[in-house]
């Protein structure tokens, strides 16, 4: 089976985590890199947690690139409070390998220029504000990204930081808003689909007997639990991206006209459905939940 080539920009996060991990063990990415983004936490710490991860699973040869340090004009949002202080719920990784780059913009253009037009993959976890730079500084070398698969915003769902405004999105709206008229071949995966793939602390215990990634994995999703011990399940966000990427067939794709709140409000970062400044944009909006979650606890083990 063929590898697809893969950028992960991301800010690790417990979610985001379990994503890393999958895509690292399931065999299905070439990883060429990973972005990181400030967002779940500072920059510091989501670019040390992604080394931690490629430690875990010895993955020297995959290097840790640093990003954005806050939104493209807004102050960020910190949700230590469910990802914790370390932004891994205090499970305890490796010391990195090595030393992060510098500047997750640039390396990302110099990559995609070196290899073939639409064969790298970009892997969305977090704001967008790497992209954000990426199509405004490099306009045709983004041009040459295969896909892009966000996780971010809700449709019909009732949203996670505003009324209807999910983290990621509202993070960094205008990053969003640059992103979706960018012209790349953009799917987004929101909250509509992704609450719906939710781990159970037996999931979690299933896991806990398998090989590292496996057993990394389920203390990550247990540690999800402990801010909020009488949960009987927590959703899986980011890894929805990863499941996205492998197998499509497990989710139901509409294009719809969308455009993002760039106001000043609760709901910034918002999904608008509709209007005179909309764009086409492909969106999950269906999963096999029960399949979603069989192939992630597969591709862990």
């Amino acid at each position: 089976m063929s590898r697809r080539k893969v950028v992960i920009d991301t800010d690790p996060g417990l979610d985001d985590a379990v994503a890393i991990l999958f895509a690292l063990a399931c065999g299905r990415f070439d990883v060429l890199g990973l972005t990181t983004v400030a967002g779940n936490i500072g920059l510091d710490r989501v670019t040390a947690n992604a080394g931690r991860l490629l430690a875990l699973m010895q993955r020297d040869d995959v290097p840790v690139i640093a990003g954005s340090a806050g939104p493209l004009v807004r102050k960020g949002i910190d949700e230590a409070a469910i990802h914790g202080d370390d932004g891994l719920g205090g499970v305890r990784l490796p010391e990195p390998l090595a030393n992060p780059l510098e500047d997750a913009t640039g390396w990302l253009a110099e990559r995609l220029a070196a290899e073939e037009r639409g064969t790298v993959d970009v892997l969305a976890l977090g704001p967008l504000t790497n992209l954000a730079h990426l199509v405004g500084l490099y306009p045709q070398v983004a041009a040459r990204i295969g896909r892009v698969i966000v996780m971010g915003g809700a449709i019909a769902e009732k949203g996670n930081v505003g009324p209807r405004s999910e983290f990621n999105f509202a993070s960094d709206p205008e990053a969003v808003d640059n992103v979706l008229r960018s012209g790349l071949d953009l799917t987004i995966v929101p909250l509509d689909v992704t609450r719906k793939v939710r781990a159970s602390r037996a999931y979690a215990a299933d896991l806990a007997g398998s090989d590292v990634a496996a057993r990394a994995a389920a203390d990550l999703i247990t540690a999800y639990f402990k801010n909020d011990a009488g949960r009987e399940s927590r959703p899986l966000h980011d890894p929805c991206v990863m499941l996205l990427a492998v197998a499509p067939q497990l989710f139901r794709i509409r294009t719809m006209s969308l455009s993002v709140d760039l106001g000043n409000e609760a709901d910034a970062g918002a999904l608008i459905v509709g209007g005179d400044d909309a764009v086409p944009v492909k969106v999950a909006v269906g999963i096999e939940a029960e399949w979603a979650l069989a192939l992630l606890a597969e591709g862990l083990r």
